[in-house]
């Protein structure tokens, strides 16, 4: 009797398990469509025909005579070409030079001793509470009294350090066990070479987080480049988009501004979809202390 109940137990919490993951794999895959869907809307409205756009009075969710006229539209149309270039240098250099500034930083509010360190950190933390229009109100007016408005340093020098990217390396930089750095002391080594041999190595995916991160926020960059230049040799891509809108092919042209989105998006999800593990493991190990 008890053997036979006992089945039936089991068998009651098998049906269990598999509604409950069924359940679990219907909602992930309900909230996947949700978020997939845009992005196949834009896939699919930049290959569909001018002509064959505007005679849809019922949006379709498929085309039969897909096209790509409208890529080479986007790219004759206004020079997109030329913002890419421009993004690509603004996006290195930006990420190069902040990556120094954060891992100096970094390294020492988490190593180094001085007097006031403490108070320094909590002082550089509040800055996250400061709302970002006051700092591009503060920016856009030194910038511009140093006339480097319509220039790639005017661009980049505002981005080129982070208190949170700084705070998320420093809290990493911590988990490394402080008797490695006594001892290289006690070894005669320098900071800056433990700094490269040890710590720099042990926090890789930290680094390849933020360094990615960072080429994100670059790419995306809209309103600090809109606001800074109105020079169409110093435009990004995101502000190409809006120069397309205005000057290129008109804001009833959906379909050659969806292939440009489209243009420009791909970079940044080929480089997520390269670096998702690094991405997941780095922030992991940045929020995770002791």
């Amino acid at each position: 009797m008890n053997e036979s109940t006992n089945k039936k137990l089991e068998i009651q919490d098998n049906i269990k398990e598999k509604s409950r993951k069924v359940l679990v794999y219907f909602l992930l895959s309900l909230w996947a469509i949700i978020v997939l869907f845009p992005f196949y809307w834009m896939i699919l409205t930049s290959v569909k025909s001018y002509g064959s756009y505007n005679s849809e009075y019922v949006p379709k969710f498929f085309t039969l005579s897909p096209t790509i006229q409208n890529y080479a539209t986007a790219f004759t149309a206004v020079p997109l070409a030329k913002y890419f270039i421009n993004t690509f240098i603004f996006t290195v250099v930006t990420t190069l030079l902040m990556m120094v500034v954060v891992v100096l930083s970094a390294f020492a509010f988490a190593r180094l001793d001085f007097k006031g360190k403490d108070i320094v950190f909590s002082l550089f933390l509040s800055l996250m509470m400061i709302p970002n229009e006051l700092v591009i109100i503060t920016n856009y007016v030194t910038i511009t009294n140093l006339d480097l408005r319509n220039t790639f340093m005017g661009l980049i020098l505002p981005s080129v350090t982070s208190v949170f990217y700084i705070y998320l390396l420093k809290e990493n930089f911590e988990q490394i066990p402080e008797e490695l750095y006594k001892a290289a002391k006690v070894d005669g080594t320098s900071d800056f070479r433990y700094l490269m041999r040890v710590m720099l190595p042990i926090s890789k995916p930290t680094i390849v987080t933020i360094t990615i991160l960072k080429v994100i926020e670059c790419w995306n960059s809209y309103v600090w480049p809109r606001l800074i230049t109105d020079d169409q040799n110093y435009f990004l891509v995101s502000n190409g988009i809006q120069e397309i809108r205005e000057n290129g092919f008109g804001r009833e042209n959906v379909p050659a501004m969806m292939a440009a989105v489209v243009v420009i998006s791909v970079p940044l999800v080929a480089l997520f979809l390269i670096f998702r593990h690094k991405i997941m493991e780095g922030v992991a190990r940045g929020g995770t202390k002791g």
